[in-house]
């Protein structure tokens, strides 16, 4: 059978096997060769079509491991110089672009502090020229572009329903407003990126690119790349600059619900007689367990010089000795925990994962949090459920960049082909 031949019954794996190695689950040829069910010939030829689409590298003399027999299988790795998506997160403190590879690895990456005006257009132009200015410094070729921000978005509209601790306006179209940016600055397909590159993009009235909510995409990157590997059901629970957000994996895919509202457990009531909510609602962990909640706590004004998130992150870290800092700590804990135990009785997660200022809290005092969790969750004294730290760095980022990733993952011939 001919390298052609092979490739033409392997070429529906071309997707499946660009996924097993963009998530470490093929690390070579015999372990692709098993996990797709082909042939070792067949195996072989889709992996040589990968590494032609220079998305993949394959390294055919791999050092034998000591103590090891025969010959070892060749090596499968992400082609390190390949292509990139434009990866965006908008928070309460600013925004961060990015470029990311396959794999999640973060190529570039440009932070932008500003006030988040009222009309998303300006922040998400920012947003994309930053993105424009770290594709025209690396020279590389951009295949999609991703936004995460803080709201639930509604699907299929790519509207941002909530974004309670930005200044827009319920119902912005950030998927339109971004979509549109990164057709006016022509980021798509392209090296060579310019001031007037509108017409550099192959077909750019088709383009559209893609949002989600930030813990959702957190949730995703961990699941694929981080913490969440392995997990059948992933419940993720985190705090970023303000509030608190969840997302839920099951099966192995996102679940977003029917509208992709779904999950809004910032608004779970944990202290009854709390703060007000945003949402009109009291005691919600949206307002009870997010920076400011544990800065007011500790008695610690925010500071203007740094953000929320990294105040009460320095504070946990260095002055964690201090009586009134361990005792907002420990308030802190047994809300997370209260609310966490909640989730645990409803939806029966295998694993947690803790996100933002929330995995500092764990880090701080494990014991406590489990602890709050198993008496109050039905389940939580015949073993529990293992509650684990995220550990991607910018895990909302790498999120945003699954989105736009997914095309390629889904058929990387036409991808490439664009």
């Amino acid at each position: 059978m001919t390298r052609t031949t092979r490739l033409e019954r392997g070429r529906s794996a071309l997707g499946p096997a660009l996924e097993l190695v963009h998530t470490g689950r093929a690390p070579t040829r015999a372990v692709l060769t098993a996990e797709l069910g082909v042939t070792r010939a067949t195996a072989g030829a889709v992996a040589a079509e990968l590494e032609a689409l220079g998305l993949i590298e394959v390294d055919s003399r791999p050092g034998a491991a000591a103590g090891s027999q025969g010959r070892p299988s060749h090596r499968l790795a992400i082609d390190p110089a390949g292509p990139v998506v434009l990866a965006a997160q908008v928070h309460a403190d600013g925004f961060r672009a990015a470029l990311v590879g396959l794999g999640g690895r973060i190529v570039a990456t440009a932070p932008g502090c500003m006030t988040v005006p009222a009309d998303p257009v300006h922040v998400l132009s920012a947003v994309v020229d930053a993105g424009a200015d770290l594709l025209r410094s690396t020279g590389r070729r951009c295949l999609g572009a991703g936004l995460a921000v803080p709201s639930a978005v509604a699907e299929p509209d790519g509207t941002a329903l909530n974004p309670l601790h930005l200044a827009w306006p319920a119902g912005a179209p950030v998927r339109e407003i971004f979509t549109e940016r990164v057709r006016q600055a022509g980021v798509m397909g392209t090296a060579e990126v310019t001031e007037s590159a509108e017409s550099a993009v192959p077909d750019s009235t088709a383009f559209t690119a893609f949002t989600g909510n930030d813990v959702n995409l957190a949730a995703l990157a961990e699941h694929r790349h981080g913490a969440g590997r392995g997990a059948r059901d992933l419940l993720c629970v985190a705090t970023g600059h303000r509030g608190v957000g969840g997302a839920l994996v099951l099966d192995g895919r996102l679940h977003t619900g029917s509208s992709g509202l779904a999950l809004e457990v910032g608004h779970l009531t944990v202290n009854p007689q709390g703060r007000t909510c945003h949402c009109g609602s009291r005691g919600c962990l949206d307002v009870e367990a997010d920076p400011l909640a544990f800065l007011d706590a500790a008695g610690r004004e925010p500071g203007p010089e740094v953000s929320l998130l990294q105040r009460a992150r320095d504070l946990l870290r260095t002055e964690y000795e201090d009586a009134r800092v361990r005792k907002a700590a420990e308030l802190l804990i047994d809300r997370l925990g209260l609310g966490l135990a909640g989730l645990v009785n409803i939806l029966n997660p295998d694993r947690i994962i803790l996100g933002g200022l929330h995995r500092e809290l764990l880090e701080a005092d494990p014991e406590r949090l489990r602890a709050v969790v198993a008496e109050r969750s039905l389940w939580g004294q015949s073993g529990g459920v293992p509650i684990l730290p995220c550990t991607l760095d910018h895990n909302s980022l790498v999120g945003a960049a699954e989105l736009a990733w997914q095309p390629v993952l889904d058929d990387p011939l036409a991808a490439m082909a664009g």
